[in-house]
């Protein structure tokens, strides 16, 4: 096992942080060549990519929501409990809609571009609160 299981430990360590870019959700085809993905995800309807907005545009992917990337920077066991779940809590208590992606170090949160900075603050302040 690696990484961080502990909840109150993850939440005051988490360090949120905002990467570089606008990212968007587009589908593919099974056998289709996708170039620059951040991420996919195999489903029955076809394959979902996460790419950086540029590489969907130069590909002429079409989307509807752009997104900010945020990492949570504590490295998250993936049998950690509870951690998406507060996440996930403390932006919808601000009305912030977020795709959650868990990799095997981090967490990954993708939140409408315009929401990025007003879903920081609500990461940093439920970081506080578990701190104490």
């Amino acid at each position: 096992m690696s990484g961080e299981t502990n909840l109150a430990r993850l939440l005051a360590t988490m360090q949120p942080e905002l990467q570089a870019g606008e990212y968007v959700f587009c589908t593919a085809g099974p056998d289709a060549a996708v170039s620059g993905a951040l991420g996919w995800f195999r489903e029955a309807e076809g394959v979902s990519v996460i790419l950086p907005r540029t590489e969907a545009d130069a590909q002429g992917f079409t989307y509807s929501y752009v997104a900010a990337w945020l990492t949570l920077t504590v490295q998250s066991s993936l049998e950690a409990v509870g951690l998406t779940a507060a996440v996930a809590t403390a932006l919808a208590r601000e009305g912030i809609s977020c795709n959650v992606v868990a990799a095997y170090y981090h967490d990954h949160l993708f939140v409408a571009s315009a929401d990025a900075e007003r879903a920081l603050r609500a990461l940093h302040k439920l970081s506080s609160e578990a701190a104490r």
